[in-house]
Order: C-alpha cells, then sequence, then structure tokens
C-alpha cells in the first residue's frame, strides 16, 4: 500500500509538469536589409512566419537615427505581434516576453563586435538571451581558402594550423566570448537558463574535423578554432550540431546565402570568394528544465560558390523563404521545450 502511495505520488508531480516550446532565432540581417529592396519588410515577415519568441540580431546598423530594435518592435506590432527591446547597435535581441533586465556585455569599441543581453520571465523561469556579432575582421578561413580577406585577390591557402591560429587571434572574437562566459557564470548561479545566439564571424571546431578536412576548401586541415572550442570547454552546447553531429551530411552553412532578389555581386564581400561556412549559432547551457526540439536553416537553401550559384545537396532542414529573402545570410532557427 505504502509503494502504491508513492507511485501514487511522483505520478501526480510528473503530471503536474508544463511544457512550453520556446523559439529562437538568430538573424544577420545585413545592415538592416537595406541592401535589398524591400529588406525591411522581409525582415518582419520572417520573424512572424517562424512564430519566434527570441530574436537574436547581428549586423545591426541603427540607420535614420533611430533603433533597429525598436523600429522592428514597432512594425510587428502593427502587424498585430506583440514584442519587447532593449538596444540594438551591431547586435540586438528582442523578446516575446517582458523584460526583467538587460545589459551590455561586450560594448561595441571601433567596430570590433559587441555582446548584448536580456533577461525575461518566462512562466516563473528567468531565461538570458545574449546576442553577439563578433569582430568581422581577420576571418582566417579566408586565409586557409586562398584569399586574405582585404584584396581578395586569389593567393595561396595557409596550410598550417599553428599560422592559422595567430591570424585568427588578431581579432577580438575571443575577448568577447570570454566576457560572455563570465557573465552568463553569474547568471547560471542565480538559476537563469542561458542562450546565446550570433554571427561569429569565425567557424566551428565541430565543422573543421578528420571527416571534412577534404572538403569545402577546408585543404586537410582539422583547426580547434577558438570561440566554439572556448564555448564547449565552458559546457556550452551547440544547438545545430547537438541536433546534427555529423558536419559531412548536415553542414548546416549559413554564409553566404544565394538571394535571388540580387545581383550576385553582392551577395559576397567579393565575387572571387568561397566562404561558405557555418559562422551563425545558437547556442545553450544545459539545464533538466531545457530540452533541444529541432534546429533548422532558414532562408534559401543556396549558396554563392566563386561567383557561382550553388544548391544545396546535404540533408540540412531549410525553411525556405516564401518571397524575398532580405540579407546575405541563412537563419537559424532552434526550438526549445521548456518544462515548468
Amino acid at each position: 500500500m505504502r509503494i502504491t502511495l508513492v507511485l501514487a505520488l511522483l505520478l501526480s508531480l510528473v503530471s503536474c509538469t508544463e511544457k512550453l516550446e520556446l523559439k529562437v532565432l538568430q538573424f544577420n540581417i545585413w545592415q538592416e536589409g537595406t541592401v535589398i529592396d524591400g529588406g525591411f519588410d522581409a525582415v518582419v515577415n520572417e520573424i512572424i512566419r517562424t512564430d519566434a519568441d527570441f530574436i537574436t540580431l547581428s549586423e545591426v546598423r541603427n540607420y535614420d537615427g533611430t533603433r533597429f530594435s525598436d523600429r522592428i518592435v514597432a512594425a510587428l506590432k502593427q502587424k498585430g505581434e506583440t514584442y519587447h527591446s532593449f538596444f540594438s547597435h551591431d547586435s540586438g535581441v528582442i523578446s516575446r516576453f517582458p523584460l526583467v533586465d538587460s545589459m551590455t556585455v561586450f560594448p561595441l569599441k571601433n567596430d570590433q563586435g559587441s555582446i548584448y543581453k536580456l533577461v525575461a520571465d518566462v512562466k516563473g523561469n528567468k531565461v538570458s538571451v545574449y546576442t553577439a556579432h563578433l569582430d568581422y575582421r581577420n576571418c582566417a578561413y579566408y586565409d586557409v581558402k586562398g584569399y586574405n580577406g582585404s584584396s581578395w585577390e586569389p593567393q595561396a591557402p595557409v596550410m598550417n594550423v599553428d599560422s592559422v591560429l595567430v591570424l585568427n587571434r588578431r581579432s577580438v572574437r575571443d575577448d568577447a566570448i570570454i566576457a560572455f562566459i563570465k557573465d552568463a557564470a553569474k547568471d547560471i548561479a542565480n538559476g537563469n537558463l542561458i542562450i546565446l545566439g550570433g554571427d561569429f564571424n569565425e567557424p566551428s571546431h565541430l565543422d573543421w574535423i578528420e571527416e571534412t578536412k577534404n572538403s569545402l576548401d577546408h585543404q586537410g586541415l582539422i583547426i580547434p578554432w577558438d570561440v566554439s572550442t572556448l564555448l564547449d570547454a565552458a559546457g556550452y552546447k551547440d544547438s545545430y550540431r547537438a541536433k546534427y553531429p555529423n558536419p559531412l551530411t548536415h553542414p548546416g552553412i549559413t554564409y553566404p546565402a544565394d538571394t535571388p532578389a540580387s545581383p550576385i555581386n553582392k551577395l559576397t564581400w567579393a565575387p572571387k570568394a568561397d566562404e561558405r561556412e557555418r559562422i551563425d549559432f545558437i547556442h545553450y547551457y544545459p539545464d533538466r528544465r531545457l530540452e533541444l526540439l529541432e534546429s533548422v536553416v532558414v532562408g534559401p537553401s543556396g549558396s554563392i560558390e566563386r561567383n557561382k550559384r550553388v544548391q544545396n545537396s546535404s540533408e540540412d532542414k531549410f525553411i525556405e523563404p516564401i518571397g524575398i529573402w532580405p540579407t546575405d545570410h541563412k537563419a537559424l532557427l532552434t526550438t526549445f521545450v521548456l518544462s515548468y
């Protein structure tokens, strides 16, 4: 009888647990979508279509003397969607849930990237959502592919891992991500859930591995890229790789996107370059309350490869745009299940 009562109590506790889907959209909006005609409206429409709860924005420019996140929130409100914003300058984040806190974690200085944070209350759980647009300079994966990121003329690829990492560390991406890890550690200690979305302007060490060293112009190299390695060491999970661990079948390329509405010479930093990489990410800190459900690429399946439009041949899942696609990046949509 006693065992039966204990089981009944446990079952009742389990049945009292409710669940809520949380969708996070990492969206590099390419200077507010202004490069593509109708780009701003397309950004708004894609946010609505994905039904995202948190949107981490990167490559924000705050044109016209107004904050982009505020303009997006106002445009969404006109379409019956209520969101809340904190700040946008190079990066930004908006939330469906009211904010309880917000702060600058890594301020923009000399155009070398930024990280901002908001904290929202979701069914009694504080969720810290960080947004990043990391330093776009000294992207050493260009050097591996035979371009140096400035002249863009073809050159001999850098073939030494140590040399690649020396080149890569000329940026301040490491400094930014270390600032994030330190700040988030305080929130973890306070019981907050942690989500980080952003354009890292750097590949993942989970993609440059033995199995992929001879694909995508990796030149036979296995590279422990700094930002993803630092996050991994701190216990963070890469949502796309957690869902799809094989980078051969699911490369998850987010940059560059082939945008049919734009001339091809506007879709990469240089028409001759082959930049295909996964540089937009959503990371999270494991917590029993937060279960990873799905992660998909949002945007055109096509990419740009050496001034040619190429179609995706991987097993990646895509949410293809209905109308124009407003940016040179593909977005990433990750769905979590929150138990509360």
